[in-house]
């Protein structure tokens, strides 16, 4: 796969994901009905760190992996983590497959008004280990090969976060359609269905990738 092929499929592949309705959609749909677009925009800011935060942690140690069996002819730790990655992304798929959502888990924080929405949104992001889990499975097999792991992470996770900042604004900006759309059944359901393929399709990929 080509340069330009890795960061089409990724990007398409980031975008299924970001409008798949999670704990983060809840967090901006929620903060900009009852606290106002403001606030909602600085738990989006927030999310974003949160996500550069995961990130650096991942890139540094998969870039030391990736060192590290280079240095052996078996390359062992890439293979335990293509392996690993790729039965944690075919697990995932399957779940969302067979048992898609029947409703928008919706968190109604009861904040108090001095609440630090950026602070809020990013230690939600950095607290879910789900967030580095996925991008150690998800995002090695988008890094071509002879290419530096540590900057096409953050290249990557670059891209997860813009696409992150769009659908946030979109979010902020038409919050009561969003919301009544995002809630209802048949949409969670196709795109808990439609993002578990997604998950099968790209585990297979990983699963016969080469370095």
């Amino acid at each position: 796969m080509s340069v330009a092929d890795s960061l089409l499929a990724y990007s398409f592949a980031a975008l299924l994901l970001t409008l798949t309705p999670g704990l983060d959609t809840a967090l901006i749909l929620r903060t900009a009905t009852v606290e106002g677009g403001k606030k909602a925009f600085q738990a989006a800011l927030g999310i974003d760190t949160g996500c550069f935060i995961w990130g650096a942690a991942v890139a540094f140690g998969l870039g030391a992996l990736l060192a590290a069996s280079a240095e052996r002819p078996s390359e062992l730790a890439y293979d335990l983590l293509k392996w690993c990655g790729a039965a944690y992304l075919c697990w995932l798929g399957i779940q969302l497959i067979l048992k898609p959502r029947g409703h928008f888990v919706h968190q109604d924080r009861a904040a108090a008004p001095a609440s630090n929405w950026f602070l809020k949104g990013m230690m939600g992001n950095v607290l879910n280990p789900k967030m580095g889990i996925f991008y150690v499975s998800f995002l090695p097999q988008f890094i071509p090969a002879g290419h530096s792991p540590i900057v096409w992470t953050f290249l990557l996770v670059a891209i997860h976060v813009a696409i992150g900042t769009l659908w946030s604004l979109t979010l902020i900006l038409t919050s009561r359609s969003a919301a009544r759309l995002l809630k209802t059944p048949l949409f969670i359901r196709w795109m808990d269905r439609a993002t578990g393929g997604l998950f099968m399709l790209f585990a297979a990929k990983l699963a016969f990738s080469h370095r």
